[in-house]
C-alpha cells in the first residue's frame, strides 16, 4: 500500500500513475452517469412543469469536468442553464423553484420506473437551496456516483473559446454588488473554469492531482476550517506557470513549490486576464479594489468577483503549518537525502527599483502597498520593457535564488501577480 508521506521524490510520478490517476473502467463509469443525467436534464425533466422551461444546455463541471479526478471519487458537478433566468438576480430569486421541480421530476421518474435509474436525493434546504444533491445509481455503474445540479443564468450564450464581451463582467460586478453576492454566481462561468484547467498539460493537471490528495490528507486529519480546495488547483497552475511552463518537469520540485507558497498565503495576490482584464473602466477599477483586499487574493479566473482565497484566515495558517511538517518528508528528498529544490518563483521588486522605472513600463497595473518591516514596496510582479521583438519581463526578486526564471507569455493567455 503506497502512502504519500513515504514516497521518495524520484517515484512521486508512479505514486499518481498507480494511485491517483482515474483508471478506465471508472472514466467510463462519470461519462455513463454524465450522459444518463444530462439526457434527463434536456429531454424529459421539466416537461410537466408549470410554466415553459428551455434548458440551453448541461455543461460538465468540477474535477470531471477539468479532467482532474482522482480515482475512487466519483462525483460529478452538472450546471443546467436555463433560458428562463434572464439575470444573476433572477438566478438567485428562481433556482430553488427549478431545483425543487428537478427533485421532483427524479423522483417521479424513480416511482414510475421511466428508466432504469435509482436516486436516492440528499436533503434540501427549505428555501432557496443553491444545488441539488443526489446519489445516481444504475446497472452499468459500479458504484453510485454523486451529482450536484446548478442552475444558472447563461450570461455567456453559445460560448466560442473567446473572451467574453466585457459587458458580460460589467453586469456581473454590478448585480453582485448591488446584491451584496460577490462570488455567488462562478456557476455562470463554468465553462471558462473548466477550461481554464482542462487546457493544461497532462502533467501539470497530474500535478494538481497530487496537491489535491495532499489537501484531502489534510481535511481529514485537520477539519475545517480549510482554504478551498479550488485555490490550491489554482495555486498549482500558477506555480507551474511561472516556475517551469515546461511539459516535462520535476513533480516533486513543483510540489514543493506548492507548498512553499502555502507557507507564503501571506503575500498571496494572484490573478489573470485571460478572460477579462483592465481595460474596461468600470472592471479595471474593481479589479484594483479587489487586487487590494488583505491577502491572500486569488482571483477566480472565469469571476473577478470571486476571491476564492477568502475565508476564515484560520484555515490556512493551520495549512500552512501542515505544509511545513511536509517539507521534511522523503517526497521532497533525493536518493542521497539532499533536497530536490523548487522552482523561482519572482515575488516582488524593491522600492528603489520601481523608483527608477518609468511609469510607461507599467504595462498591467497592479497592486502596489508600502511594506512597513522592510520598506519595500510590493507590486504586480510582472512588468514589461519595449522592445523591438516585442516585450520582455523585467526582473523581479523572488522566493530563492540561483535559478533561471520563466519564459515570458503572451499577455492575452496568462497575466497574474503574487505580492
Amino acid at each position: 500500500m503506497w502512502e504519500l508521506e513515504k514516497t521518495p521524490a524520484k517515484d512521486l510520478d508512479k505514486f499518481i500513475e498507480n494511485c491517483l490517476l482515474p483508471d478506465t473502467h471508472f472514466r467510463k463509469q462519470i461519462k455513463g452517469a454524465v450522459h444518463i443525467i444530462s439526457t434527463f436534464l434536456k429531454e424529459k425533466c421539466f416537461q410537466g412543469a408549470p410554466h415553459p422551461v428551455r434548458v440551453s444546455k448541461v455543461v460538465k463541471g468540477g474535477s470531471s469536468g477539468k479532467g482532474t479526478s482522482l480515482r475512487g471519487r466519483s462525483d460529478a458537478d452538472l450546471v443546467v442553464f436555463l433560458n428562463n433566468l434572464r439575470s444573476f438576480q433572477e438566478q438567485l430569486d428562481k433556482r430553488g423553484e427549478f431545483i425543487w421541480e428537478i427533485k421532483r421530476q427524479l423522483e417521479a421518474c424513480q416511482r414510475e420506473e421511466t428508466f432504469e435509474v435509482q436516486f436516492e436525493v440528499r436533503s434540501l434546504r427549505p428555501e432557496k437551496p443553491r444545488a441539488l444533491s443526489f446519489l445516481l445509481l444504475h446497472p452499468i455503474l459500479y458504484e453510485g456516483v454523486e451529482f450536484d445540479i446548478l442552475p444558472a443564468f447563461d450570461v455567456l450564450g453559445q460560448w466560442t473559446n473567446n473572451r467574453p464581451d466585457p459587458q458580460v463582467y460589467v453586469k456581473l460586478i454590478q448585480e453582485c454588488q448591488d446584491l451584496g453576492r460577490e462570488g455567488e454566481f462562478s456557476t455562470c462561468f463554468t465553462e471558462l473554469q473548466r477550461d481554464f484547467l482542462r487546457q493544461r498539460p497532462t502533467k501539470v493537471k497530474s500535478l494538481i492531482r497530487l496537491v489535491k490528495y495532499w489537501y484531502q490528507k489534510c481535511k481529514k486529519q485537520l477539519g475545517k476550517p480549510l482554504p478551498q480546495l479550488y485555490a490550491l488547483e489554482l495555486l498549482t497552475v500558477y506555480a507551474w506557470e511561472h516556475g517551469s511552463k515546461q511539459t516535462e518537469f520535476s513533480t516533486a520540485q513543483g510540489f514543493q513549490t506548492v507548498l512553499r507558497l502555502v507557507l507564503n498565503y501571506q503575500q498571496l495576490c494572484i490573478y489573470w486576464t485571460k478572460y477579462y482584464n483592465f481595460e474596461n473602466p468600470i472592471i479595471g477599477q474593481y479589479l484594483k479594489r479587489q487586487l487590494a483586499k488583505p491577502r491572500p487574493v486569488i482571483l477566480d479566473p472565469a469571476d473577478p468577483t470571486g476571491n476564492v482565497a477568502a475565508g476564515d484566515p484560520k484555515g490556512w495558517r493551520r495549512l500552512a503549518d501542515e505544509a511545513r511538517a511536509w517539507l521534511s518528508y522523503p517526497c521532497f528528498k533525493k536518493g542521497d537525502g539532499s533536497p530536490v529544490g523548487f522552482w523561482d518563483m519572482p515575488v516582488r521588486l524593491s522600492a528603489s527599483t520601481l523608483s527608477s522605472l518609468p511609469t510607461y513600463l507599467l504595462y498591467s497595473v497592479g497592486h502596489l502597498e508600502e511594506d512597513d518591516e522592510d520598506n519595500r514596496v510590493t507590486c504586480e510582479h510582472r512588468m514589461y520593457q519595449s522592445q523591438d521583438y516585442g516585450w520582455r519581463p523585467l526582473s523581479a526578486g523572488s522566493l530563492s535564488t540561483g535559478m533561471t526564471p520563466p519564459t515570458a507569455r503572451k499577455e492575452d493567455d496568462w497575466m497574474c501577480a503574487i505580492l
